[in-house]
């Protein structure tokens, strides 16, 4: 998502920036080029009319105008706007003083509601919550079981219920958590491929009966313009909380996630970004607004190591590759590691200059490559993977018959460790206490 748009704002601002001084005009077309490319994007008319002319505004002042590097600080203000847009700090979940606390989740039929549940919970348990989960779609088929498999899945539990009641569900899980020590309730609630009347009657019954400290609407981002209509009709009737924003790794245009905090007036709380359970992240405006503009999100792609990292096994690979002993071995573990952190194409827009694939075009990254190369490393005997060396020419085409890839595979792959080797060892002579000297961790 937002690679066509990102491609045309850096673009943009990368021609201003070589400019050593910027008149009115330079400005002024500058301001063309952005509210194209967020139109193009599919943001909303009004938002563009307000971002452009905030940040024409700016641009056009005097201290900017007489600076030394105008591009640059035109450059800023563009980032500033667009995190103003995006909400400027992260929102909090808000919890009850007194638990269980309640979180209503709202939206559309298909917009991923239940997988949200789940993952908000597992979320919920990794912050030392104790959350059940209950789910009140009484009418589409197979709502609750599929609710109960992702419990399952998840260790979380799921209230259980012969009540077809929506109301008397979340009654009665509400009476379990206080009996139980559950001090969080997730409410999975009915969706309809529409807004209309009956739904929102049940959805205010519920409210007024679980007195629920966050009511978060799961848009889908796909949906475009359609989902910040929906969510516009939503909080009018619901008073929203929050948002989350689910198929952000989807390749919409991007448009609803750019505008559906400023029509709304409603905070986004939360971006789904892959199908798997653990793919859900804390909204932070300045971060998303960092990868929009080419600059980058290194924080959280630090974080993402940090969850899938052993720190004593980092150390013991640190002295490793000290010693200069990184072998193959540990370089199948590397890889294994870098899947663990996500879809790669997410992981290279992450850093600075790489989103959307700085320098790549349209290149497809294949994932395949990885179960590729690590096929190869586990085709060796435990002595090759452990002296690159002795692969002399009828090893290599063992390996690739045992692989099943050619001979050529087999040779690149031996280059690209070589190559990361040198490069580890390298970096490595320079750390104090397994920390590289300036970067700040």
């Amino acid at each position: 998502m937002f690679d066509n748009l990102s491609s045309r704002l850096q673009k943009t601002l990368r021609d201003l920036k070589g400019e050593g001084r910027i008149s009115e005009n330079h400005v002024r077309d500058v301001m063309r080029e952005i509210r194209t490319a967020l139109l193009e994007a599919d943001v909303n008319f009004k938002v563009v009319r307000d971002f452009v002319a905030q940040v024409r505004e700016k641009a056009l002042g005097e201290d900017v105008l007489k600076s030394l590097t105008p591009g640059q600080q035109v450059v800023k203000i563009v980032r500033d706007e667009l995190v103003h847009l995006l909400g400027d700090n992260p929102a909090d979940l808000n919890f009850s003083k007194a638990p269980p606390s309640s979180l209503m989740m709202i939206g559309l039929q298909g917009s991923g509601k239940t997988t949200t549940t789940g993952k908000l919970s597992a979320w919920l348990a990794k912050s030392g919550k104790r959350p059940l989960m209950v789910s009140v779609d009484v009418y589409r088929p197979a709502a609750i079981k599929q609710l109960e498999v992702i419990g399952s899945a998840l260790e979380i539990p799921v209230f259980e219920s012969s009540e077809k009641d929506p109301s008397a569900r979340v009654s009665q899980a509400l009476t379990h958590c206080r009996n139980t020590g559950y001090d969080v309730l997730v409410i999975d609630t009915a969706g309809r491929l529409h807004i209309d009347d009956e739904l929102m009657k049940e959805l205010e019954k519920i409210r007024q009966l679980a007195d629920p400290s966050e009511i978060l609407l799961v848009s889908d981002a796909m949906t475009g313009q359609d989902a910040v209509n929906s969510a516009t009709e939503f909080n009018r009737r619901m008073e929203l909380t929050g948002i989350v924003m689910t198929k952000m790794d989807g390749d919409a245009r991007g448009g609803a996630a750019l505008s559906i905090r400023s029509v709304t007036g409603t905070p986004i709380k939360f971006v789904g970004s892959g199908e798997k359970y653990d793919a859900l992240e804390v909204f932070h405006p300045e971060r998303l607004a960092g990868r929009i503009l080419g600059m980058g999100d290194v924080l959280t792609l630090i974080e993402k190591a940090e969850e899938v990292s052993d720190e004593e096994q980092a150390e013991k690979m640190l002295k490793k590759i000290q010693r200069n002993e990184f072998n193959l071995e540990d370089f199948r573990d590397q890889l294994k590691q870098i899947r663990k952190l996500g879809p790669l194409d997410q992981i290279l827009g992450m850093l600075p200059n790489m989103g959307p694939l700085k320098g790549l075009g349209d290149v497809n990254i294949d994932e395949k490559q990885f179960s590729h190369l690590e096929a190869i490393i586990n085709s060796m005997t435990a002595r090759e993977r452990r002296n690159h060396k002795i692969l002399n020419g009828s090893r290599r085409k063992r390996i690739a018959r045992g692989s099943g890839r050619p001979v050529s595979e087999v040779n690149r792959l031996i280059k690209q460790y070589i190559q990361t080797r040198k490069m580890m060892q390298k970096f490595s002579k320079g750390t104090r206490g397994g920390k590289f000297p300036g970067l700040k961790w």
